[in-house]
């Protein structure tokens, strides 16, 4: 832990905290005013406040303030709702400052929790579409800072990271390719942060910056989103200005040296002129030991800012221009070995006689010892940031917007390849550097009171490329794990030490699109909604790998067997498609408290290309494989979200998804392919059901769990790359048709309560509160084609935290993570050059720590 990055954490912190902006003007043309408790005259946070036949919608502060600008039709009427309290209306007649509107308590009531997925805000349980919601309370309360954390609130989501290139967001197994990332196709979940799509999947490993809340859409979202999403999306809210003064400062401790700072000011800056600006750093020592240098790895440093103003000129026009900066700079991402396979190969190529014969042993043979002593150090440098610009008009009954924005992805990493203390890869280093502009222009209202519609246009453009090169070098010690004859030849002085490959590549992508969706009224209980996309996608890459090094000679045996290992390769692709999709969901309201679903879409994955490389066949470069086809999906599916009581909700989803054309990553022995290479699997299919609820018990008592079944499988791929430990056999691909999809857990699932009881704690109103949440999930395929020893046992968490929580001062919660210090793997990996040897990327041992956060 570097102790300057420490006191510079806490310097920013408090004075970002306790520095507030001027007091904020009232505008005659505004609803203003404030949200208490009637009992106690304690003013509520997070209340929702929402103009009753409208998509005009705001969000109290710590305060319970609220502030409405928008151009009203009088008489208006408000509705005013709360978690654990009784929900009100207010009519209006005129614009007032100044409003007081005194909440009910009520023993049992849940909170009803509002979204925007369908680009107009309602309430979670109206929407014909299973979305599980992240509130900012339930991000910061569980330590749920990044979404691998996030994870453990909603089962249907998986993540996997070896390092935050190589990052898989899936939702319901499917989205991106599981392993080792290939930047050519694109994410099939889509991962949105204030409506701006994040193309790199390394922004997922990102800390959150002022999160108000997240929504988890499930299924194909492409007709009422910009980029395409077959698999579902994350569509994540950040908090944004407003007129009313507001600060708030967060500092948590924890083991490991855990330090972690946030803190955000917001206010008016001048007339129609809001701001705020919002901070976050993490820290945290390595949980695992390099013997070799004595250094604990896998750390965290994490730090990212975002900026923001708003500009309302009148009632009907906001606009919003946002900035953001995230670095990580660990230690970090680390595998530690986890086992070693007996391979097909012949006995001298088994991993265990090959460091036999090089006198080495392994520092430990249990992977939780967490001890390493790798001899090239780990790096994952990751800056992402970018600027939007996002223009709202009120219009036509409904809201024009306009957003625009440009993002940026810097990387650069240095991996240990081989997972060992030998020189064997001693560099693996992919530096890229990633630029994209990208365009939406959407209007969402109503066409009439009994049709509204969303429909709009996205372009967004990708420039991807090398920096300037991509290396893979091998050490004194590659020979050995090369060697694939008996000759002598192998064991050359030099021949391979410092020999490699320099790989210059570059990737330009357009996409672009133009969707909409219909909501058609039938009857008040009956609704209809059509949606149709038209998709255009062009990708063009270039990649020329030359190698280098070694020993010099022109013996004619020694360049064949260094060819072996390493050889140039080069080839373009320049390809284009175009597609149709589209959905029809029919949605019957049998009641109030019990609405129902069924949707039917299609829908695909854009072209993709390779650029890892490509694998070859006695030596020609295997360059049919460059243009990998598109996905095309076909999605079935039934809901229902029901309030059986007050106090309680139980939603229900039935799914199944069948994909022709499955873009897939396989691993192949050949080290020249650095990250594997995509293939077609013929026909995949996913189906699964997936429950989900809440009860408040009393008013002190809440319960939430949720449970997901999934079965995904190949249904055909008759050309898949062997499993590991058929590695070495007669046939070089495998009929893997009816096995397992990697990635995906039969069941997961999640459970958590919360007991809160009133009190005063230092002359403080407020509430103490005890919580405990778990995580579960079965075992898991950690391979590509099916492998008998690349599986993940299932495993269980238990997280807990108790505290005293108020409105507005000083809030302060114990927590603890992995409560039982439970051993477990988040995936396996097999070693480069596929030896019969795998490592493990480690679960996070039991942390736990303490939580102030100050409300001003």
């Amino acid at each position: 832990m570097k102790n300057s990055k420490k006191y510079t954490y806490v310097i920013v912190f408090f004075l970002i905290a306790f520095n507030q902006i001027a007091n904020a003007q009232q505008n005659a043309n505004q609803i203003s005013g404030v949200i208490i408790d009637k009992a106690n005259l304690a003013p509520l946070s997070d209340a929702n406040i929402i103009v009753k036949n409208s998509n005009i919608s705001v969000v109290a502060d710590g305060e319970g303030k609220f502030v409405i600008n928008a151009e009203l039709q009088f008489p208006i009427v408000l509705l005013v709702s709360n978690f654990g309290y009784n929900s009100k209306k207010i009519e209006l007649s005129s614009y007032q400052n100044n409003v007081v509107v005194e909440l009910e308590a009520k023993e049992t009531q849940l909170f009803e929790v509002l979204v925007t997925s369908r680009r107009r805000t309602e309430v979670v349980q109206d929407v014909p579409i299973p979305i599980a919601v992240v509130t900012s309370r339930q991000v910061e309360e569980s330590g749920s800072f990044n979404v691998n954390r996030v994870k453990e609130l909603v089962p249907s989501v998986q993540l996997y990271s070896s390092n935050p290139r190589n990052t898989t967001l899936n939702i319901r197994g499917l989205g991106s390719t599981f392993g080792l990332t290939n930047d050519g196709i694109d994410p099939g979940v889509g991962f949105y942060v204030d409506g701006v799509y994040y193309a790199r999947p390394a922004a997922t490993s990102l800390d959150f910056i002022d999160i108000e809340r997240i929504e988890v859409a499930r299924g194909p979202q492409g007709t009422l989103f910009g980029k395409n999403t077959t698999a579902g999306a994350f569509n994540i809210t950040t908090k944004k200005p407003n007129f009313i003064p507001s600060s708030t400062a967060e500092l948590s401790y924890g083991n490991y040296g855990y330090i972690q700072a946030k803190s955000s000011i917001n206010g008016e800056l001048f007339k129609k002129l809001a701001g705020r600006l919002s901070f976050s750093g993490t820290q945290r020592d390595g949980v695992i030991d390099n013997v070799r240098t004595g250094n604990s790895v896998n750390d965290i440093n994490n730090l990212g800012v975002k900026g923001q103003l708003l500009y309302a000129p009148n009632e009907k026009t906001e606009i919003l221009l946002s900035g953001d900066f995230s670095q990580q700079k660990p230690d970090g991402y680390a595998q530690v070995l986890a086992g070693v396979v007996t391979t097909q190969r012949a006995a001298y190529r088994q991993f265990n006689q090959i460091i036999a014969d090089l006198g080495y042993e392994l520092p430990s043979l249990n992977a939780f010892d967490r001890k390493i002593d790798h001899d090239t150090p780990w790096r994952s440098n990751n800056d992402l940031g970018g600027v939007s610009l996002n223009i709202e008009r009120d219009i036509a009954g409904g809201t024009l917007t306009s957003t625009t924005a440009w993002r940026y992805w810097n990387w650069d990493p240095s991996n240990d390849r081989d997972f060992t203390g030998l020189s064997v890869l001693r560099k693996s280093q992919a530096p890229s550097i990633h630029n994209q502009i990208s365009q939406e222009v959407r209007y969402a209202g109503d066409l009439s009171k009994k049709l509204s519609v969303v429909f709009g246009v996205y372009a967004i453009g990708q420039d991807l490329k090398s920096s300037p090169y991509h290396t893979e070098e091998s050490g004194d010690a590659q020979w050995r794990f090369s060697q694939s004859t008996t000759s002598s030849n192998w064991a050359t002085p030099g021949l391979f030490e410092g020999y490699g490959i320099k790989t210059r590549s570059s990737l330009k992508s357009l996409s672009g699109a133009v969707f909409g969706q219909l909501d058609w009224a039938l009857t008040s209980k009956l609704h209809i909604l059509p949606g149709l996309r038209y998709n255009y996608d062009e990708k063009e890459v270039d990649y020329d790998r030359k190698t280098y090094g070694g020993l010099e000679t022109t013996d004619p045996a020694l360049i064949a067997l260094k060819r072996l290992v390493y050889s140039d390769q080069a080839f373009k692709a320049n390809v284009s498609d175009n597609n149709y999709s589209g959905q029809l969901t029919v949605a019957y309201k049998f009641s109030e408290n019990f609405n129902s679903f069924g949707t039917y879409a299609r829908s695909f994955k854009p072209v993709g290309v390779n650029l890892g490389g490509l694998p070859t066949a006695s030596g020609v470069v295997l360059t049919d494989l460059a243009v990998v086809k598109p996905e095309e999906v076909e999605h079935f599916e039934f809901g229902v979200k029901t309030n059986p009581t007050p106090n309680s909700r139980v939603n229900v989803t039935i799914y199944s998804t069948n994909i022709k054309d499955y873009q897939t990553q396989v691993q192949t022995a050949e080290l020249g392919v650095n990250r594997g290479y995509l293939a077609n699997a013929e026909k995949v299919r996913v189906q699964g059901i997936e429950l989900e609820g809440n009860v408040r018990l009393l008013k002190d008592l809440s319960l939430n769990a949720s449970l997901s079944y999934t079965d995904g499988k190949y249904v055909s791929f008759k050309n898949a790359p062997v499993p590991l430990e058929e590695t070495g056999s007669a046939q070089a691909f495998k009929d893997v048709s009816g096995g397992r999809l990697p990635g995906v857990s039969k069941w997961s699932g999640a459970l958590g309560s919360e007991y809160a009881v009133d009190a005063k704690f230092l002359k403080r109103e407020g509430r103490f509160f005890v919580a405990l949440d778990s995580y579960f999930r079965s075992e898991f395929s950690s391979s590509a084609s099916p492998s008998k020893y690349l599986n993940v046992e299932g495993y269980a968490l238990f997280n807990g935290r108790f505290g005293f929580r108020v409105q507005n001062g000083l809030s302060v919660s114990i927590w603890a993570r992995n409560l039982l210090n439970k051993d477990y793997y988040e995936q396996l990996l097999p070693g480069a050059g596929n030896a019969g040897h795998y490592a493990g990327v480690l679960g996070d041992p039991r942390t736990y720590g303490i939580t102030l956060k100050y409300i001003l």
